[in-house]
């Protein structure tokens, strides 16, 4: 048996799933500390199915944590930026395009200095060592803790972010670094600004480890734990650790794997309710289609891997207002404390929830603290609802045929039963528990993702040699041999390189060895 959870921004999401068997679930409201709430979670599942701790071979836990403290920015470590470029890229230093607030919550330290490759592996400049051992002592002298080391085409070599890393780390031994080649993607300022977002949390990431331990402790629990990744596979908690960016939208994928896995569909749009917000993203071979370009990140580009999502401030904890124009629903939420504020829990603040009591889509509360609701607004306010997700799946689609759509979350009672360009909608059983099913369903994954020049006659050696590398980094990271399988191979010619270059992606996954992880 193992344990899913999925840590959402109103409820803490429980199950305990034993092969494809969901044997209990619980739904708890998120608290302020979050790990609270994910110990009231797995006592619920204990209350509900009685087993020992002992049985657990595995816990997969999805998370806002790290997402939510660059959003907000708090819990940030001071960081620098290192770039190995120079004589190139002065023009554009790292920071450039930053928000100036959080910006100034890291420090933005930042340094160029030379280095660095062309897209063909030959080198920019040498790098000076002089001149990282004088960036390394004003580190020191700053008290920076964490850096963020990018390099011109790393992807292509990263041995200078790693050198650099090797002399920075000789002057200040405590020194935590991420690298860009391991984070990012094409794009120098995407994936500089990714490995710094990463860099910041790194500090985060171990407070955030050790206290889901303890959550899990305190409830007997000595399972190893693993956290959502943003593509729909596990990472360790080591792996965690070091790369916390990885979790950023693992709360919408979890749920498109969940939907998947309840609805038995791999070719759908997959509709999350949740109480803050509503995430429609579509289904390809079973994983969250990926976005293709860069993505915001509380206003900075970033290319590391993301799923490409809609989201909408519009869930179940949504404050509904009326205006001269119309009804308003969210963007601001009571989150968490839907339990306090809402209408139909005594409060003051009518939800979308009150709504959906109001109108007997949902049983919740009491429903006579509601029933003297305008009839007029209760229907305005569900055709505002159905009106802004058909436009967020629309927006999503291909091709102009209908397609099928999965509905799941808890705030999933305010959307009709019937959608323009929707073919078929499913509700499947669970489906208020998707987000923490996928969790506990996720599997591990490996990925090539490197700029190659590929000669004419070597195109199937240079992709078949990227396959398999995705698949012993699957089986590296926990995963069956047996059951790996490619899911994805992507060869993009890069026309304005000369040479041939071309960008090779490979992404393998393969089910999670548990008895291997419990011994």
């Amino acid at each position: 048996m193992h344990i899913g959870i999925d840590v959402g921004g109103t409820n803490t999401d429980a199950v305990l799933v034993e092969g494809r068997t969901v044997l209990a679930e619980c739904k708890t409201t998120t608290t302020a500390d979050v790990t609270t709430g994910i110990i009231k979670a797995v006592g619920g599942l204990r209350a509900a199915v009685a087993f020992e701790p002992a049985v657990i071979s595995a816990v997969m836990i999805g998370t806002t944590h790290f997402v939510n403290a660059v959003v907000e920015g708090r819990g940030l470590a001071q960081t620098a930026a290192v770039r190995l470029g120079l004589p190139a890229t002065r023009a554009l230093p790292p920071f450039v395009d930053w928000p100036p607030r959080l910006r100034q919550v890291i420090g933005g330290h930042s340094y160029l200095c030379h280095g660095g490759h062309e897209y063909d592996g030959r080198v920019i400049s040498p790098l000076d060592e002089d001149e990282l051992r004088r960036v390394a002592a004003d580190i020191a002298e700053k008290g920076v803790r964490s850096v963020a080391i990018s390099s011109v085409f790393s992807l292509v070599n990263g041995d200078f972010e790693r050198q650099a890393a090797e002399i920075l780390t000789a002057e200040v031994p405590d020194l935590l670094v991420s690298f860009s080649h391991e984070i990012g993607r094409l794009g120098l300022l995407e994936r500089e600004n990714a490995t710094i977002i990463n860099a910041a949390l790194r500090e985060l990431a171990e407070q955030i480890a050790d206290g889901l331990v303890e959550s899990l402790t305190a409830q007997g629990i000595d399972a190893p734990l693993y956290l959502s990744q943003n593509d729909g596979t596990l990472m360790d908690l080591e792996y965690a650790r070091c790369y916390p960016v990885a979790t950023f939208s693992s709360g919408p994928t979890n749920s498109m794997r969940g939907g998947a896995f309840l609805s038995g569909l791999d070719e759908c749009a997959v509709i999350d309710v949740g109480g803050t917000t509503t995430d429609v993203g579509m289904l390809n071979k079973g994983f969250p289609r990926e976005a293709s370009s860069e993505v915001l990140i509380s206003g900075v580009r970033t290319n590391f891997r993301m799923p490409d999502v809609l989201s909408v401030g519009l869930g179940g904890g949504s404050v509904v207002r009326e205006t001269p124009s119309g009804v308003e629903v969210g963007p601001d939420s009571v989150g968490f404390r839907l339990s306090e504020q809402a209408l139909v829990f005594g409060g003051d603040t009518l939800t979308a929830t009150d709504v959906a009591v109001a109108a007997g889509l949902a049983d919740i509360g009491d429903a006579t603290l509601v029933r003297n609701l305008d009839r007029t607004l209760v229907r305005s306010v569900l055709d505002h609802v159905c009106d802004r997700i058909a436009t967020q799946v629309d927006r999503l689609r291909t091709c102009p045929a209908p397609l099928p759509v999965v509905l799941v979350g808890g705030g999933s009672v305010l959307v009709p039963d019937e959608i323009e360009g929707v073919s078929e909608m499913i509700r499947p059983e669970h489906h208020a528990f998707a987000n923490a099913i996928g969790a506990a369903i996720a599997q591990v994954g490996g990925e090539v993702d490197r700029v190659f020049t590929i000669d004419e006659n070597r195109r199937d050696e240079v992709l078949d040699s990227a396959r398999q590398e995705a698949v012993d980094k699957a089986v590296a990271a926990g995963a069956k041999a047996d059951s790996v399988r490619i899911v994805e191979v992507e060869e993009i010619p890069l026309a304005y390189l000369p040479g041939n270059a071309s960008r090779v992606r490979a992404r393998a996954v393969g089910d999670l060895v548990l008895e291997r992880a419990r011994a």
